[in-house]
């Protein structure tokens, strides 16, 4: 028995190890919002009105059009989560309309969808770890502070986290969790990092881009999302690529790319 549970979990390792730098197959409309994995075989692509579904290589396996602005997503027992506004972002209170979509793992079929109206600035991100959903979204100009929202798995509200970060433009856009550390990718000019405890309490900012995906892997490494602009002959934008690089945080820089 003990020699089937140390296969088993060395069968486990190696999958989880397939995580890899590699390019989503295709051309999309909009911009990726976000990405997650499986923890074995699969990344999730949210491309704002696309739900796309890889495997390590960046083949598509599977993809849904989706209700516009569906952002950051996570995977959770076999089902994906997308945080979804389909009112205004980073406005006053009352004009976002703030969602969780719940989607198959394996076929990218709709479940359910859940209204989080806590996110009044339009949810935008989200992650899940230890028995609860982390929402983070938008932000109105001149709020100095960011903030997460804690709902356990059936979505009901538990409580308002507040990220002491200043001002980032638009919000949070990204979120992860790993290894007792929360990380919070923004916009901006440049782009900014943000980090929390496992309490969630602010106690680092960067200039690095997680703006459109972050998402642990084993070994303390990450997946960042790095979304381009495909430009036609015209010289207009047609479209918008994606690749994954493998990262490691770092304490001068947020992240650095993996050594082979």
């Amino acid at each position: 028995m003990r020699l089937l549970t140390l296969a088993f979990l060395a069968l486990q390792s190696l999958h989880a190890a397939d995580f890899h730098a590699t390019t989503c197959e295709g051309i999309y409309p909009r911009h990726l919002q976000g990405i997650c994995t499986n923890d074995k075989d699969a990344i999730y692509w949210c491309w704002t009105d696309f739900l796309v579904k890889t495997d390590t290589e960046g083949r598509v396996l599977q993809k849904v059009p989706v209700a516009n602005h569906h952002g950051d997503l996570c995977f959770h027992a076999g089902r994906v989560y997308v945080a979804t506004n389909l009112g205004k972002f980073n406005r006053p209170a009352g004009e976002a309309d703030s969602w969780v979509y719940v989607y198959d793992g394996d076929t990218l079929a709709e479940l359910a969808k859940h209204r989080v109206p806590e996110l009044v600035h339009g949810a935008g991100g989200m992650a899940w770890h230890d028995g609860k959903f982390i929402v983070v979204g938008g932000l109105p100009p001149g709020v100095n502070e960011n903030y997460a929202y804690e709902y356990d798995e059936s979505f009901k509200f538990q409580r308002r986290h507040v990220i002491a970060s200043s001002y980032t433009l638009m919000g949070i856009q990204t979120v992860a969790q790993a290894d007792g550390v929360w990380w919070f990718g923004c916009y901006g000019k440049p782009a900014v990092l943000l980090r929390g405890g496992e309490k969630l309490r602010f106690t680092g900012k960067w200039e690095f881009n997680a703006s459109v995906g972050i998402a642990p892997i084993s070994g303390g490494r990450f997946l960042i999302a790095q979304n381009t602009a495909v430009k036609g002959v015209d010289g207009q934008t047609k479209g918008n690529q994606a690749k994954v690089v493998v990262m490691r945080p770092d304490e001068k820089a947020g992240f650095v790319i993996e050594k082979p």
